[in-house]
């Protein structure tokens, strides 16, 4: 039978682990992960067939970190061609709402995230409608989106994504 101590020690221990153990990725973290990866997919295509340098994954790996600033046009051109390699997109360059929201379910969203999702992006569509070049006004749609996402608390840590990103490799 352990003493008093020892089990006083046993406690603190786990009580220490508990609290040093990093919380567990929100439903909607996990869900913006997912979608994340499903991006990643058609990245490479998207890079090869726009001839764009390797900045280009640079920007895309550091897209959810708040502090990390979104300034090239080419991420905006890049996200425009996936967001059309996976269907997601009029034929005016708007987000496709029903094939938007198709994806988020696809990848883990119940209905009311789905919707969601699909309600901050046009939200951030609308907000941006004045820009006239294209991959400028993506990325600034990208911004406002991320933006939002934080402030959900829902954006993936750079740990999770990674470890996603390796797993796919």
């Amino acid at each position: 039978m352990a003493s008093s101590g020892t089990r006083w020690r046993m406690l603190a221990v786990c009580v220490l682990c508990a609290a040093l153990r990093p919380p567990p990725a929100s439903a909607s973290q996990q869900l913006m992960k997912q979608l994340t990866a499903g991006f990643m997919k058609a990245m490479d295509v998207c890079r090869k067939e726009l001839n764009l340098g390797d900045h280009i994954m640079q920007d895309f790996m550091n897209f959810w970190r708040e502090e990390y600033e979104l300034v090239n046009r080419d991420l905006g051109c890049a996200i425009s061609c996936i967001a059309a390699k996976l269907d997601l997109l009029t034929e005016d360059l708007k987000m496709h709402h029903d094939n938007a929201r198709e994806f988020a379910i696809k990848h883990g969203a119940d209905e009311d995230v789905a919707k969601q999702l699909v309600s901050i992006i046009h939200d951030c569509e609308r907000s941006n409608e004045g820009e006239s070049d294209d991959c400028r006004r993506v990325l600034e749609i990208s911004k406002c989106f991320r933006t939002k996402i934080h402030q959900l608390n829902w954006a993936p840590s750079m740990e999770v994504l990674l470890e996603e990103i390796m797993t796919e490799v």
